[in-house]
């Protein structure tokens, strides 16, 4: 066929027009390679007329030239391209998308073009069909190759412009560049993207001084990056920004982004100063959404610890909120959600802070979670760190076919869970119930690791024989004390007397269900929740009311609970056995208990 180039492009292209669908003639290649991210190709474009040598082909288009896809004298359609203008007035042509037309009978070069000069275009374009006219420094370095078949471009009709970007911040004739055409090198540019994800503010203190700081991700349809803003930035600009807004950006300071805090494909990453610009843009509706790269939790057994990964699961069930103390002696609060997917896999989640206490479960969301660390500990777990971005019933055509296939079948999966839970309270139910007679018959607690389970099954007996002892005061240390006979007491563990003690519960107790019993050792606030009484009112009432105090106990049997356990095989003077602890009781839900039961008939049903 015969290849019709877009006469006039190289000119408008060079005075930094954007044209609707040019068409150029690839002249030659370039590879350039860069020490910090993946290698750039430079491209020398024809329109039959003019060359230019200004474009660069974006990132994710490497592939087209790696598998020889855009050749030497190949024709291309340039559906998408921006043009950055550098400190010095030179611009280059970021191209974002193209279509390698087939040329057919096109071997050659088209046309005779000249590399374009700005301000020598009338002179050029007169003297186009007489070569030996031309200046010295305007002559085509390739126009002597004498094995070139030249095919005449046909007349098209003026390429149409692309309407000028919005006016920038600050009155600024920076023009609108795409994030993967961002670099350290430009100083005019403002970007349009929307806010994914922002951050809470951190404060920190050091030899240095005191600061804070916050960060945020933005991401336009080229791709995506990370801003920080620090102290004085995060006063101006943290109260305006909101999630899922989109934004004009400019002036901020680029640098080589730090992988180890980020999980933003980008080579670079933004920091906000005091010349930096951000405004809201009204007119956002072709700005795309948070990008995922969705891994399927059956795959992440596979994956090293520590990797960044992206993952959706409907939230099968979750933990209540508990609150941890750090090493920098600050109070967090967590929550574990347990997610499964297609693959039947269950992983357990830790959320932190305000998203923990924020989280709810009880309509089994469909969960998006994008950069969540994924670790070994207890099996496979991942934990949503300050960086990642956590989206509830996502508007995304994964969370349509997840959330169909969980209500039509996914529902009557219990799951396999490829986490230890540790956890004892849990809102939404667990991953891993077993009646009494399976955890013996699977011999849970025999292997390496302590085995956990939820079982639901009734107080047959309590030993109330040594089920309370004194024990250290202090809120720490629950060490047992001695009676030194003068009114004190002393810890060994804490090397000091106290003139008073606390009380503190150790129960044994024999717990059973419709298949099975099992003797279970229960703990201070498992023990109480069995009894209904506190561990200091019992102390008092054994020693003053020994028939009230039989009465308690007396109580607390054939009463049913959910019990969450811990078991493992120990050994103990030669003689091993299995040792079952209590983490956790709570009273039946009969609502949710009763969902259980249903699902359980179902999955007997499609057995």
């Amino acid at each position: 066929m015969d290849a019709r180039l877009t006469q006039g492009a190289i000119e408008a292209i060079a005075k930094g027009n954007q044209l609707q669908n040019p068409i150029l003639q690839v002249v030659s290649t370039r590879r350039i390679e860069s020490a910090n991210g993946p290698p750039r190709y430079r491209l020398l474009m024809s329109d039959g007329v003019h060359s230019l040598s200004s474009f660069m082909l974006g990132t994710q288009l490497n592939g087209l030239l790696e598998e020889e896809l855009i050749a030497v004298n190949c024709i291309c359609l340039i559906k998408k391209q921006v043009i950055n203008t550098l400190k010095d007035g030179r611009r280059v042509v970021i191209i974002l998308d193209l279509d390698v037309v087939k040329t057919g009978d096109v071997t050659g070069r088209i046309g005779d073009p000249v590399p374009y000069t700005e301000g020598q275009l009338q002179m050029s374009s007169t003297n186009a069909n007489n070569p030996t006219s031309r200046p010295l420094q305007q002559r085509n370095s390739y126009a002597s190759e004498a094995s070139m078949n030249r095919v005449p471009a046909k007349e098209v009709a003026k390429p149409k412009a692309i309407g000028a970007p919005p006016s920038t911040p600050g009155g600024s004739q920076s023009k609108v560049v795409p994030i993967a055409g961002l670099n350290p090198y430009q100083s005019k540019w403002t970007i349009r993207a929307r806010v994914t994800n922002k951050s809470a503010i951190r404060s920190w203190s050091n030899s240095r001084g005191d600061g804070k700081l916050f960060s945020m991700e933005v991401v336009d349809e080229s791709g995506e990056i990370r801003i920080t803003g620090f102290n004085e930035q995060v006063d101006k600009f943290f109260s305006l920004i909101e999630i899922n807004k989109v934004y004009y950006i400019s002036k901020g300071t680029l640098k080589i982004a730090n992988k180890q805090y980020t999980s933003v494909k980008n080579d670079y990453e933004m920091t906000l100063n005091n010349e930096t610009s951000i405004v809201p843009c009204d007119d956002a509706m072709d700005v795309p959404m948070v990008q995922f790269e969705f891994i399927p939790i059956g795959e992440l057994e596979n994956k090293e610890k520590d990797s960044v990964v992206d993952v959706i699961g409907v939230c099968k069930s979750y933990d209540d909120v508990t609150k941890i103390t750090t090493k920098s002696s600050r109070e967090v609060s967590k929550r574990a959600i347990h997610l499964m997917d297609r693959t039947g896999k269950v992983i357990a989640t830790t959320l932190w802070g305000e998203e923990a206490e924020r989280f709810d479960g009880s309509s089994q969301p469909v969960v998006a979670i994008k950069g969540a660390r994924l670790s070994d500990f207890g099996g496979r777990s991942l934990s949503v760190l300050f960086s990642s971005t956590l989206l509830m019933n996502p508007d995304i055509p994964e969370a349509f076919k997840l959330r169909g296939w969980f209500d039509s079948e996914g529902h009557a999966l219990e799951g396999t869970s490829m986490s230890e839970s540790r956890s004892g309270t849990t809102a939404g139910g667990s991953s891993n119930w077993k009646s009494l007679m399976e955890v013996k018959s699977e011999n849970l607690g025999h292997g390496e690791k302590a085995d956990y389970y939820t079982s639901v099954a009734t107080v047959m007996y309590l030993r109330k024989e040594n089920c309370l002892y004194q024990a250290c005061p202090t809120q720490d240390c629950n060490k047992k004390v001695v009676d030194q006979q003068n009114g004190f007491y002393r810890c060994e563990k804490c090397d000091k007397e106290f003139p008073n003690f606390k009380y503190r519960l150790i129960i044994s107790a024999n717990i059973a269900d419709f298949g099975d019993n099992q003797w279970v050792t229960c703990f201070q606030e498992a023990a109480e929740a069995i009894l209904g009484q506190n561990a200091a009112y019992l102390g008092e009432l054994r020693d003053s009311n020994e028939q009230a105090f039989e009465e308690v106990f007396q109580n607390a049997n054939f009463r049913t609970y959910i019990f969450r356990n811990r078991v493992k095989l120990e050994t103990y003077n030669d003689e091993s056995r299995i040792k079952a602890t209590v983490l956790d009781v709570k009273p039946i839900d009969h609502k949710e208990y009763s969902k259980r039961l249903i699902m359980n008939i179902r999955k007997l049903a499609m057995q």
